[in-house]
């Protein structure tokens, strides 16, 4: 189950990826589609988001950021 950790309200626009960049906050890009390419990423929103070891950080469908536990967190393959 995924807990929320900040809220944003952001609204999307088609066309465009949303996600959290190495900064913390977030960003869109242009999504490439056939032969266009995508576009430079520009930030949106400045969340200054610090990121933990062992948890999925995403945009859920309020627009707000959310977290879950990843499943094999650093474990490694035998």
């Amino acid at each position: 189950m995924a807990e929320k950790i900040q809220k944003c309200g952001l609204k999307r626009e088609k066309g465009f990826l949303y996600f959290i960049d190495k900064q913390g906050d977030i960003s869109c890009a242009v999504m490439a589609r056939g032969k266009k390419k995508g576009g430079k990423a520009k930030k949106v929103v400045k969340v200054g988001l610090k990121k933990e070891k062992g948890y999925l950080y995403f945009i859920d469908k309020k627009g707000d950021i959310s977290r879950a536990i990843m499943k094999n967190s650093g474990k490694k393959k035998k």
